[in-house]
């Protein structure tokens, strides 16, 4: 199976082509156009095998996407090409709009064109599948769960993004006749993650003895699933699911964010005695919210249990020590990007430093 993955060089997608490029039977195209958080350092450990390519290039470009797609004779896409985090979304939201929602479009369109010339055989076999988030749904209360019946309501230009590309992959599909599925995920994490994000981001801000900071009174909720999990449902969904179908994959690990800081704190201390902080009061630090901050995220995962048996294998616990000794012990992976990159500033906060 000959399978195009965008964004294969981010967290979410290295993860994907890691785990393809270890099975038999799957020849993987990576495209990708290495943002910031693109990191072909992700892959060093698959690059010299013979069912791995790497192409750079934005999937924005649609002559260039085309060319790769007629010379590599996909039999699959997963699209996993994305601005992603949503405090960037608020200080710059073009960027989520061009890759997230026009990207999208062009991959489509040139999806449609290829699919629309293949012959009848591998018509019936060819699949697009598009990968997007639960905060397309919005913000739950205290009870319930998202179902893949649930309405779309975002609140970040980051989930508002998404969502429209949600939309468009299915138009495609009623429209069009292209054969897509779509997958929605709670929040990710594991090795390889770029430092923005929360795990990555409180873990080294402990190793480096600096403050936690805490959004509002972290009491924001959210499902945690490990990318290790995530990458097996997709190829799930991928080689499985039901064409025009949404399948949404959780880790059925729901936790405020304060419970989860407090055990990257735990668990740092644990692995890293000699941290500055002794205390848990000691080191966190509670500042201005997110504007716009959903308030809670749980996914109901039924649909992924029982008509794919698809299950996680991490809970939060083990799959937090094993990512915190990744982090300590693959420092030549996130120092550079501490140094280059990003140096752990708060981003987002634009409309939140105004006063009510």
């Amino acid at each position: 199976m000959k399978v195009i993955v965008t964004g294969g060089a981010g967290f979410i997608g290295s993860a994907v082509c890691r785990l393809m490029t270890g099975l038999k039977g799957y020849e993987v195209l990576n495209i990708d156009k290495l943002t910031y958080a693109g990191d072909l350092r992700t892959l060093a450990a698959i690059s010299s095998r013979d069912n791995y390519h790497f192409a750079h290039q934005d999937i924005c470009n649609r002559d260039a996407i085309v060319k790769l797609f007629d010379e590599f004779q996909p039999d699959a896409v997963m699209h996993l090409a994305a601005e992603s985090h949503v405090d960037r979304s608020i200080d710059g939201p073009g960027d989520f709009i061009q890759t997230n929602v026009v990207g999208t479009f062009t991959l489509l369109e040139v999806a449609r064109g290829y699919f629309d010339q293949l012959p009848t055989h591998k018509r019936s076999n060819f699949r697009f599948h598009h990968i997007s988030t639960d905060e397309v749904y919005g913000s739950l209360g205290s009870e319930g769960f998202f179902t893949e019946e649930t309405a779309y309501a975002p609140t970040s230009p980051y989930s508002a993004s998404k969502a429209s590309s949600d939309h468009l992959v299915l138009a495609w599909y009623h429209t069009y006749g292209l054969p897509v599925v779509i997958s929605n995920c709670s929040n990710n994490y594991g090795p390889f993650q770029f430092p923005e994000k929360l795990v990555p981001l409180m873990s080294l801000n402990l190793l480096h003895g600096k403050k936690l900071p805490v959004y509002g009174e972290g009491l924001n909720t959210r499902d945690w699933l490990h990318v290790e999990d995530h990458a097996e449902a997709l190829v799930k969904i991928l080689t499985e699911g039901r064409v025009g179908e949404k399948y949404n994959v959780g880790g059925c690990n729901e936790l405020t964010n304060i419970d989860v800081v407090k055990k990257i704190f735990n668990t740092v201390r644990e692995i890293v005695p000699d941290i500055p902080f002794e205390r848990f009061d000691d080191a966190v630090t509670y500042v201005k919210d997110r504007p716009g901050h959903d308030w809670r995220y749980a996914i109901d995962p039924t649909k992924m249990q029982t008509e794919l048996g698809w299950q996680p294998k991490y809970d939060f616990e083990t799959g937090l020590k094993q990512t915190v000794e990744w982090y300590v012990n693959n420092r030549a992976w996130w120092e550079p990007i501490l140094k280059t990159k990003y140096a752990g500033e708060r981003l987002g906060s634009t409309k939140g430093q105004v006063d009510a």
